[in-house]
């Protein structure tokens, strides 16, 4: 089954969802981080570490590699770029929304008044 934009987009929230995740990404879009080094700066298991490590791989944020017995992740900056993109498109949507109900609100409420009209 082909992977859907919505279905990129949630991957792409629910892998930004967690304060860790976010942090980790922070670190490794200034450079590549082996994923020991990244599980020595939580206080959690190198398997929870790991395991947020592949939700973000999941979602496309991050790319890993071996090098010899490390595997070092890297962060992708295109993909970060996609959900600045997503929501910025979200809100103008939502901004678009605001105005409709701006203008629904500020409307003159009044009818118009008959224009008066000449006499034959």
């Amino acid at each position: 089954m082909a992977e859907t934009d919505e279905d990129r987009a949630d991957a792409l929230f629910h892998a930004l969802s967690d304060r860790t995740r976010r942090d980790i990404l922070r670190r490794v879009l200034t450079g590549e981080h082996s994923v020991s080094a990244l599980a020595a700066n939580y206080d959690m298991s190198f398997a929870a570490v790991q395991k947020h490590v592949a939700v973000l791989e999941r979602a496309g944020l991050i790319t890993k590699r071996r090098s010899g017995r490390e595997q070092l992740a890297s962060g992708d900056v295109e993909a970060v770029r996609a959900v600045s993109n997503m929501l910025a498109d979200l809100e103008q949507v939502w901004r678009g929304r605001i105005a409709r109900i701006d203008d629904l609100l500020f409307a003159d409420p009044s009818p118009p008044s008959p224009s008066p009209q000449s006499e034959v």
